[in-house]
């Protein structure tokens, strides 16, 4: 069993590692024209028929299309991983489906394991003659596995799929809108994104966040942004003000984590954590939580598709208290970790633990 979640886990990393791109590029090419607009004064396009407003308008419907691949992408890269080329097909066409019947990304995360898994049986279960066997990638297993999507997800599966998928997007819209709701789900999406720093539970808040853009629910991806920029950047700040807690090495990566923080990656912040994680992990997830939520309780607000890392603020409403979010992770961070651990012995739990066995000396002597 362990086995079996352990590629699923890698499958749906492969997913959203394909769908990171999609979901940047689509953001950021709904914010710029946004921000241009509303350093003028201007909210909306759609009254603008020509001219340089009209042209605006006519960019950021290109990234909306971007945010609407969202679906689209995660299914057919999930299938790609479990079943190759002959996967896509079906993978493909059942994102696209769970996101034209409104089951959103759970619709996608079924449709790419059901066609992935398909796909790969089909290949390994169906044999022709070696005269046919070009026509098996092109016509009988996307026929088989795109049957198999429609069968279960548009028909058995649809109406609880969607169900669910709907009940889930209003809570978390009310949750967005909701003064201490908002600070709560601040706390929980700060507090996962801290937790693995880019594993499963880290990558389920920020997936949480971004397939939302798609039903124009922002909050939550803003909400996951503050803690990915904040963690890298509170281990830059502990190198700047602990640095004799710092091997000389770890203050070449407290360097790096300046960058790593500007531009939100919050993997910046493993190097740090794996030296001693059942210290380093709590303080992780108290300082994403802590960040997040005060963002949030002072205001800041996301009205269009929030960019992530330092510069985010400029594609919020009160981006100084995102700000402020960010300064609080980081010095969370920056002052608790040099404290609760030493940065100069660079050797990990598990490593001082095998030297401490290794030392052990047996003595067959009198």
């Amino acid at each position: 069993m362990r086995k079996l979640l352990a590629e699923w886990k890698g499958y749906l990393m492969s997913g959203i590692s394909y769908m990171l791109p999609v979901v940047i590029g689509g953001s950021l090419v709904v914010a710029v024209p946004k921000i241009i607009g509303l350093i003028f004064g201007i909210t909306d396009y759609t009254p603008y028929k020509s001219g340089i407003w009209f042209y605006m308008n006519e960019i950021e419907n290109v990234g909306w299309i971007g945010i609407g691949l969202i679906c689209l992408v995660l299914g057919g890269y999930i299938a790609y991983a479990i079943g190759d080329k002959a996967g896509l097909a079906a993978g493909f066409i059942g994102g696209q489906l769970a996101a034209n019947t409104n089951m959103g990304f759970l619709g996608a995360l079924v449709a790419g394991f059901l066609a992935g898994y398909t796909a790969r049986w089909c290949k390994n279960h169906i044999h022709v003659g070696e005269k046919y066997e070009s026509i098996m990638p092109l016509v009988i297993v996307p026929l088989i596995s795109t049957m198999v999507v429609a069968i279960v997800l548009g028909v058995l599966l649809k109406g609880p799929l969607t169900w669910i998928n709907v009940s889930l997007v209003a809570w978390i819209k009310g949750m967005s809108t909701s003064g201490v709701s908002s600070v709560t789900l601040a706390l929980i999406m700060g507090a996962m994104i801290g937790t693995d720093l880019g594993g499963p539970v880290n990558k389920a808040a920020w997936m949480a966040g971004n397939v939302l853009l798609a039903e124009k629910i922002y909050m939550p991806a803003m909400i996951a942004n503050v803690a990915i920029a904040g963690i890298p950047l509170g281990y830059a700040v502990a190198t700047t003000l602990f640095k004799n807690r710092f091997s000389p090495e770890f203050l070449d990566t407290g360097r790096s984590d300046w960058f790593m923080g500007f531009v939100g990656i919050t993997e910046g912040a493993i190097p740090f954590t794996l030296v001693n994680p059942l210290k380093l992990t709590p303080i992780n997830m108290i300082a994403g939580a802590c960040g997040s939520a005060s963002a949030v309780a002072l205001g800041a607000t996301a009205k269009i598709p929030p960019v992530g890392g330092i510069y985010g603020f400029i594609s919020l409403q009160n981006g100084w208290a995102y700000l402020v979010g960010l300064a609080v992770c980081a010095l969370i961070i920056g002052v608790l970790a040099p404290l609760a651990v030493d940065f100069r012995d660079t050797k990990s739990e598990d490593d001082t633990t095998s030297a401490e066995e290794d030392d052990i000396k047996i003595d067959f002597q009198n």
